[in-house]
């Protein structure tokens, strides 16, 4: 247990039987009011967002989220299977992605975290940055060298976003997860 006043960003409470992963803390004290700490909360479970208020000393109950490394085995619909170094297989809805899905290809040795929360696999975290082959791009168009020329294409897998103009079908690019941008072609 810890007080309102000690919960940091990232930190698990339980909240209603729900687990909220803290994405914000703010604390506010005035005059003679006891302080006031305000958390923007992500369910873990449900995937929304709220922000709600506490007083700096009222307890709440922080947990801690198994990870495992896992590398990508297969697609049976709607689940993706993910499997550890001792060859045990998880099960992740399709839902519980999230963006990552748009990553996720047949063949990937991209190692990935998967979270658990009582035992079942509730998420899937890639790593920062992935390398994927652009499956189709437009052709450059000539005598557009002004500033920094992007244009969009297909990466395998299906997932559009903008490439810098050099980049051709077939190349091999960098992408960071987080933000869905073109990082570097390999």
């Amino acid at each position: 247990m810890k007080t309102a006043h000690e919960v940091r960003p990232g930190n698990v409470i339980m909240l209603d039987g729900n687990p909220w992963v803290v994405l914000k803390t703010e604390t506010s004290r005035s005059g003679r009011n006891a302080a006031v700490v305000k958390l923007k909360l992500k369910n873990v479970l449900l995937d929304s967002t709220t922000e709600t208020s506490f007083k700096g000393e009222d307890k709440l109950d922080v947990i801690v989220l198994d990870r495992l490394d896992c590398t990508y085995s297969y697609f049976a619909d709607p689940m993706y299977v993910f499997m550890d170094e001792e060859f045990n297989q998880y099960d992740v809805e399709a839902e519980n992605l999230g963006d990552a899905a748009a990553y996720i290809t047949d063949g990937m040795e991209d190692v990935c975290q998967v979270t658990f929360y009582e035992e079942k696999a509730i998420s899937v975290e890639l790593p920062i940055i992935v390398t994927r082959e652009v499956t189709y791009t437009e052709p450059s168009a000539r005598g557009d060298t002004s500033g920094k020329v992007m244009k969009p294409a297909t990466i395998a897998g299906g997932s559009t976003l903008s490439v810098a103009d050099f980049v051709k079908t077939g190349d091999m690019i960098e992408i960071d997860t987080r933000t869905n941008e073109f990082k570097k072609r390999v």
